[in-house]
């Protein structure tokens, strides 16, 4: 059996990891890298592997950086079949459409930017809307949590949930020769138990290796519910004042999540019921809609709203923006809204016009409620910077900036570790998706372990 990796090594984006064994070689997940300009021209270069010859993958969730490039991957030759559970298709199928419109819009960009030379080519996207639905054509039925799927002779994986967000999971991939039977488990991305929306990761299998995620392997977040009411302070204290309350969030599972908060925030009088939302993504828009058909993965307490057959994530005041129109008619609010925009990073999408309108305002509130790599806008307003640049202007930030970590739907360290733990039988442990920084600490505390932190396009021999 060999394994390689060719995404998330030594960063926090782009999960790409390959296993040959049994004459398969099966991928696990292939996503975008995500951040600076730099990485853009990244996700253009070669996988490391002909796509031609990968014959599965499986995908562990449906965030961009873990299947934002099979899109791609079907452009340049993959004709095999891509396994997930059945909400992860469904919030797969809106990320690459999304992605793919994003990637048509920035060519043409680039080709209105370069007309004066004639002599440069027309920019293309990295992949087209029909690459992406091409993509969604190579997905298979939908796997069930915890029941094997035999993926060949004497190879079989089984996906387990990994509560990090709708549909998630950690996948253990088994394969079985003359007798002998070895195994990896990918962690997928980690979430944390104590949430509102998900069950917590379900107990983890025994392992010959793990490869395991380490976005937070060097912090501890708050808990969950004290988040939650630190959110709700931020809100009354950013209304006292008189501004807007601006949310960067992801689509997925972190926007459905806020929208429960200020649910419960209105319920318990912390929030005003005449607050006006604005829920401005059609993607998280779109997302919320297919949460609500997938009650399969919905912890005790959203499960039990729906019986009542009540919505968990309707709040008096919340509008749904869909058109870009209505999203600029936003920015005439001064005071008194929550504006809940992708995306979660700053790194692009319409709250970075939200941004344009409110950062410079004493009495506006910036709320982060999730992970923003190094080289992201989002990441040097949470890092203190005086100014920012939004369309080409040097605005300053005089906003009150809030990072609220207990809302990530990532495990932190302490999670992580107790997860770890929990697998028994591994010779090896391989730190993926996380900075050089986080994984070096969470090594330290792998006492006893053989411990590799591979490099892009590093191979091993299991």
């Amino acid at each position: 059996m060999k394994l390689s990796f060719h995404g998330a090594a030594q960063t926090v984006t782009g999960s790409c990891h390959l296993v040959e064994t049994r004459g398969k070689r099966i991928l696990i997940d292939c996503g975008l890298l995500q951040g600076s300009r730099e990485t853009e021209r990244e996700n253009a270069e070669p996988f490391g592997f002909d796509p031609k010859g990968i014959d599965l993958v499986l995908l562990t969730h449906a965030h961009l950086d873990h299947c934002g490039r099979l899109p791609l991957l079907v452009k340049q030759g993959f004709r095999g079949k891509i396994i997930a559970t059945a909400a992860t298709r469904d919030l797969a199928r809106i990320v690459m459409l999304d992605s793919a419109n994003l990637q048509e819009e920035d060519a043409r960009r680039r080709t209105r930017h370069a007309r004066h030379d004639k002599h440069r080519p027309e920019d293309a996207p990295l992949y087209s809307v029909i690459d992406a639905l091409d993509a969604m054509d190579c997905f298979d039925r939908g796997v069930t949590y915890g029941q094997p799927v035999t993926l060949g002779d004497g190879l079989r994986a089984t996906f387990h949930d990994a509560g990090h967000i709708l549909g998630s999971a950690s996948v253990l991939l088994e394969s079985t020769a003359d007798g002998r039977r070895k195994t990896i488990l990918f962690s997928g991305d980690i979430g944390g138990p104590g949430h509102a929306l998900l069950n917590p990761p379900a107990p983890s299998q025994a392992a010959d290796a793990v490869v395991m995620e380490t976005t937070y392997g060097d912090r501890q977040h708050r808990s969950y519910a004290d988040s939650v009411d630190e959110f709700h302070a931020a809100i009354q204290n950013t209304f006292a004042r008189g501004g807007n309350v601006i949310v960067p969030t992801f689509a997925l599972e972190r926007a459905q999540e806020i929208l429960y908060a200020i649910r419960t925030g209105i319920a318990s009088g912390k929030i005003q019921k005449s607050v006006q939302v604005f829920l401005d993504s059609p993607m998280a828009i779109s997302a919320t809609e297919i949460f609500v058909r997938h009650p399969e993965c919905f912890g005790p307490e959203l499960a039990a709203i729906f019986q009542r057959g009540e919505d968990p994530f309707q709040v008096p005041g919340l509008h749904f923006v869909r058109d870009a129109s209505e999203s600029m008619t936003i920015n005439k609010i001064v005071g008194g809204a929550i504006i809940i925009a992708g995306s979660g990073m700053c790194t692009g999408g319409r709250v970075r016009h939200h941004l344009r309108h409110n950062i410079w305002r004493n009495d506006a509130s910036i709320v982060f409620v999730g992970f923003a790599s190094a080289g992201t806008l989002g990441r040097r307003i949470i890092d203190g910077a005086k100014s920012v640049d939004l369309f080409g202007e040097e605005i300053p930030v005089r906003a009150h900036i809030h990072t609220i970590n207990g809302f990530s739907a990532h495990a932190d360290q302490p999670e992580l570790l107790a997860w770890r733990r929990a697998v028994s039988g591994v010779r090896t442990t391989f730190l993926v998706h996380g900075e050089p920084a986080a994984m070096e600490k969470f090594a330290t505390l792998l006492e006893g372990d053989h411990v590799e932190m591979p490099t892009l396009h590093q191979r091993y021999s299991l």
